[in-house]
């Protein structure tokens, strides 16, 4: 399998280039096919700028997801994103491996987001959710934070960890048509001496090492919704996000 890991690793020493190393050493003892894009190494510009396309449909007016598609039909991406592009198509299987910041992914990451998941080849025309660009590929967040787990429970301060996740593993991966495999949480790790995060480590390479056969998140298809764009009667939600469609008004 071609497995690309797209990460944010704060320094060579945090618990991320640790997490970055074990991933790749896994895998790659398992026989994938392993590329890695290290976006603080490499300096990625996280930032939308008029500059993303080389050859733009309207200069004097850019909007970012019109020019986007104009740019997938003419191949007129600067470099970086092509590079990028490139790397995501190839793969079979994303990884996004992060640190949580805020509830979310840093800032860096959802540049890349914003920037290589293209309107006119990962998602538009249609092209959405299981009819996505990216429909037969694999995704899987890992991640470190803070938090305790207890504190993402369904009754934890800060809310259940699966709607927490709902706007990444769903509003993106999901949206553009990937199987999203069940995340790796590193759990607290900076409140953890060095034996217990290398169980973590050592937890991380056997979730990667069964990552080929891992179940896929439960998501509804497309077909499970009206004209209304809601559940249809008699489908029993089955994602977090859907979870109260049983309150929907006429």
């Amino acid at each position: 399998m071609k497995v690309l890991i797209v990460c944010v690793v704060p320094g060579p020493r945090s618990f991320n280039a640790a997490m970055l190393s074990t991933a790749v050493e896994a895998l790659s003892a398992c026989g994938h096919e392993v590329r890695v894009s290290n976006l603080v190494a490499m300096n990625f510009d996280p930032v939308c700028r008029d500059a993303d396309f080389s050859a733009p449909q309207n200069p004097e007016h850019i909007r970012y997801d019109i020019e986007q598609r104009f740019a997938a039909e003419n191949n007129s991406f600067s470099q970086d994103i092509a590079a990028e592009l490139e790397k995501l198509m190839w793969c079979d299987c994303l990884i996004l491996q992060f640190p949580l910041y805020w509830f979310s992914v840093p800032a860096i990451l959802k540049g890349w987001i914003d920037r290589v998941f293209v309107n006119g080849i990962i998602y538009g025309g249609g092209k959405w959710y299981d009819r996505g660009g990216l429909s037969g590929k694999r995704a899987m967040l890992a991640f470190s934070t803070g938090c305790y787990p207890t504190m993402c429970g369904s009754d934890g301060i800060n809310g259940d960890m699966d709607i927490i996740l709902w706007p990444l593993q769903n509003g993106v991966l999901r949206f553009c048509g990937m199987q999203v495999l069940p995340p790796f949480i590193a759990w607290s790790v900076a409140y953890l001496d060095n034996p217990k995060r290398q169980t973590i480590l050592d937890d991380y390479a056997g979730h990667l090492r069964g990552i080929e056969t891992l179940t896929a998140l439960p998501f509804h298809h497309r077909s499970d919704f009206g004209k209304d764009w809601r559940l249809n009667e008699g489908i029993t939600p089955v994602a977090v996000g859907q979870m109260r469609a049983s309150l929907k008004t006429p």
